[in-house]
């Protein structure tokens, strides 16, 4: 099975860590992030991953090259132009249309959930992609109170409210919906979800994390230490 890694983007709230980078190769906790994510597939027993490339496309396929030396291999297809994320995947149709299922990943997050759970729930049926969800964590501490007394302050919940983690399983299927230039959250999902295509598979007491900011990559930074000690690499003054 082949995953996916959407590694094209400029991520501007980054600057000015990735004037010279894609969002992607922004190190965290020592390791670019989308190595954090090869070592995640790995652990899943996947191998075979796909870079798709835009901006500063040479950063990334200097430092990853054929993927031997991270126990992988790995392909790349690069776009001339942006063509956002349904663009992105529709320009790689060559390599994936003969795969059963393939995951993609957006190559701004850090996770541990598995995806290969929504492997097993998209062949049960004509599904054309499963998006993993996660549960949201509020940006800021609530106050709770009873009546005009304040009784608890509780910092950043988890919220009732699912969104989209960024990580999908696809059937090759997917191709008929996407368009040669746009985003999939915007064009082929919402075309999908109308027509009874898409489904959603909830985690829960998985670690997720989307890398925005420069906040978010501290408290990345912070988590990894205490989740992965010794995947941490040390700076060195």
């Amino acid at each position: 099975m082949k995953a996916v890694i959407l590694a094209g983007g400029y991520g501007k709230r980054l600057r000015p860590l990735t004037e010279d980078r894609p969002k992607p190769m922004v190190e965290v906790c020592g390791r670019p992030l989308a190595e954090w994510q090869i070592l995640w597939l790995k652990s899943l027993g996947i191998t075979e991953v796909v870079f798709l490339l835009g901006y500063a496309k040479e950063k990334v396929i200097e430092y990853f090259g054929s993927g031997k030396k991270f126990g992988v291999n790995i392909s790349y297809v690069v776009e001339d132009e942006p063509l956002g994320t349904g663009g992105a995947i529709k320009n790689a149709e060559h390599i994936l249309k003969n795969e059963d299922v393939f995951i993609v990943v957006n190559g701004d997050i850090i996770t541990n959930l598995n995806p290969l759970e929504m492997v097993q729930m998209i062949k049960k049926d004509n599904s054309v992609v499963a998006i993993a969800l996660v549960y949201m964590r509020s940006p800021y501490g609530i106050v709770k109170l009873d009546g005009e007394y304040i009784v608890e302050f509780v910092e950043k919940p988890t919220i009732e409210y699912t969104i989209n983690a960024g990580v999908y399983v696809m059937k090759p299927t997917i191709f008929e919906y996407l368009p040669e230039k746009g985003d999939i959250e915007r064009t082929a999902f919402p075309l999908l979800a109308s027509k009874r295509l898409l489904k959603g598979y909830v985690y829960k007491d998985v670690y997720w994390k989307s890398i925005d900011t420069i906040k978010d990559l501290e408290e990345a930074s912070e988590r990894l230490r205490t989740l992965y000690p010794d995947l941490c690499i040390a700076k060195h003054s």
